[in-house]
C-alpha cells in the first residue's frame, strides 16, 4: 500500500503549471464550426490514465478500489483537437475515497476553458460525475467485478444539445470487470444511463518496470440524437503511460484518436497529463 504522511504542494504547483502551459495554447477562431467539443457533446472522450485505483473517465474503469483508509487526489489537463475546433480542460479534479474496503466514492470536475468565438467551447464546469463503487468480488482472486452506480451532470454546452424533456442530470449504472495476470491486467465496462446512452470499453495495463507504467483501451459509446437529429455514436482509441515519481507520487500523460466518427460526435484527437497522489488518511506523524 502505499502510504503518505505529508504532501507534496510543491510538486502539484509544478506538474500543474507544465501541463497547464502546455495544452491551454487557445481555441480555434472563427464561426460556423462543424466539430462538437466534448463539453458540448453527450459522449465521453476516454483518455487513459494508467494509475492503479481511480479512473479520472468515468465510463471505463477497472473493478480496482483504492486501499482501505485512502483518498485519491488526480489534478490533470486535456486538450481536444478538432478538425476546426479545440478545447482545453484545466484543471480536471478527480477524487475518490476508500469509505470500507468494499466501498468508494469519487467526484470529477473539469473546467472549460471558454472560447471567445460562437459555437466555441462553453467555459465553465463541466460535465462533472458523482461515483460509486462497490466490489462484487475483489478479493486476492485474480478476477475482480465492481458496480459503479453515479450521478452525471452535464455541463452548459452538452445540456445544450438535449431535446424537450431530457434532464441534464443523468444516473448510470456501469459494470466493470477485470483480470490480473502477474504485472498485466484486463479489464472492460459497460453500463447505460437515463437519457439513452450505452457505452462499452475494454483496456490492457502493464507494469513494463518498477516505476513505469502503461495502458491502452478502446472505447464505444451510443446516445439517442441530439436536438439536431443526428445521431450520435463514439469510437476511440487510447493509450498511456505513468510513472512513480515516489511512493506517493505518480505523473501520467495520454493520446486518443477517435476512429470512424462524424465531427458532430467529438471526432479528433486528445492528449491529457496529470499527477496523482494516493493518500493514507491512517497514517499518523
Amino acid at each position: 500500500m502505499i502510504r503518505v504522511r505529508v504532501t507534496a504542494p510543491a510538486a502539484v504547483a509544478i506538474v500543474f503549471a507544465i501541463a497547464a502551459s502546455a495544452f491551454a495554447q487557445g481555441n480555434s477562431q472563427g464561426k460556423g464550426h462543424k466539430s462538437s467539443p466534448p463539453s458540448g457533446n453527450a459522449l465521453p472522450t476516454a483518455a487513459v490514465a494508467p494509475v492503479t485505483g481511480a479512473s479520472p473517465i468515468a465510463w471505463l474503469d477497472d473493478a480496482t478500489l483504492v486501499p482501505a483508509g485512502s483518498v485519491s487526489l488526480t489534478i490533470s489537463a486535456m486538450r481536444w483537437s478538432g478538425s476546426d475546433l479545440s478545447e482545453v480542460d484545466v484543471p480536471v479534479i478527480d477524487v475518490a475515497a476508500a469509505i470500507t474496503p468494499r466501498v468508494q466514492l469519487g467526484v470529477s470536475v473539469p473546467r472549460v476553458v471558454g472560447g471567445a468565438d460562437a459555437g466555441g467551447p462553453v467555459g465553465g464546469l463541466g460535465t462533472s460525475y458523482i461515483t460509486g463503487k462497490v466490489a462484487l468480488l475483489n478479493d486476492s482472486a485474480p478476477f475482480k467485478l465492481a458496480l459503479s452506480p453515479m450521478i452525471r451532470i452535464l455541463g452548459p454546452g452538452a445540456a445544450a444539445t438535449l431535446v424537450d424533456g431530457e434532464s441534464r442530470t443523468q444516473f448510470g449504472l456501469p459494470v466493470s470487470a477485470e483480470l490480473t495476470r502477474g504485472t498485466t491486467r484486463l479489464y472492460a465496462s459497460t453500463g447505460v444511463f437515463t437519457g439513452s446512452a450505452w457505452f462499452v470499453g475494454a483496456g490492457i495495463g502493464a507494469q513494463a518496470t518498477d516505476r513505469v507504467g502503461v495502458s491502452a483501451a478502446m472505447t464505444r459509446s451510443w446516445a439517442s440524437p441530439g436536438i439536431d437529429g443526428i445521431p450520435r455514436n463514439r469510437l476511440e482509441l487510447s493509450g498511456g503511460a505513468s510513472y512513480l515519481l515516489a511512493p506517493q507520487i505518480a505523473v501520467y500523460g495520454s493520446l486518443g484518436q477517435t476512429i470512424g466518427t462524424t465531427p458532430e460526435n467529438g471526432a479528433g484527437t486528445t492528449i491529457s497529463g496529470g499527477v496523482t497522489f494516493l493518500v493514507d488518511t491512517r497514517s499518523t506523524k
